[in-house]
């Protein structure tokens, strides 16, 4: 599977984006999917992850309640709904997806990964 990530952008602290994933394929709705995030000089990090069919969602404590993870089956997209954004959220942002089966929350547990986009949270 093939994954496309877009919409990050600048924004102002306490602002919102929502970014997706386009994924090609017609397999796209047996992968679970995950967001995930680096910024620089720093670790890739696990962000949300959402099941095959949307059903179970799990969160990073440092987003819970802010960011809100979902897919869209029919349209192929996973997408991260992120509110409330602080300076710490700057980073860039990867999609990535990896059979389904209980929700992975490690990066080298997904086999599918999108090129990244850029988020740029101002204080």
């Amino acid at each position: 599977v093939q994954l496309q990530a877009s919409g990050g952008g600048l924004v102002q602290a306490g602002g919102s984006l929502r970014l997706s994933c386009a994924a090609s394929g017609r397999t796209f709705r047996t992968y679970n999917m995950g967001w995930f995030r680096q910024a620089p000089g720093k670790e890739r990090e696990f962000v949300a992850s959402i099941s095959w069919s949307g059903s179970s969602t799990v969160y990073a404590d440092s987003v819970k309640g802010r960011f809100t993870i979902s897919r869209d089956n029919a349209r192929n997209t996973v997408y991260l709904q992120m509110n409330s954004l602080k300076p710490e959220d700057t980073a860039i942002y990867y999609c990535a997806a990896a059979p389904a089966g209980i929700l992975l929350t490690t990066p080298g547990q997904y086999a599918y990964w999108g090129q990244g986009t850029q988020v740029t949270v101002s204080s």
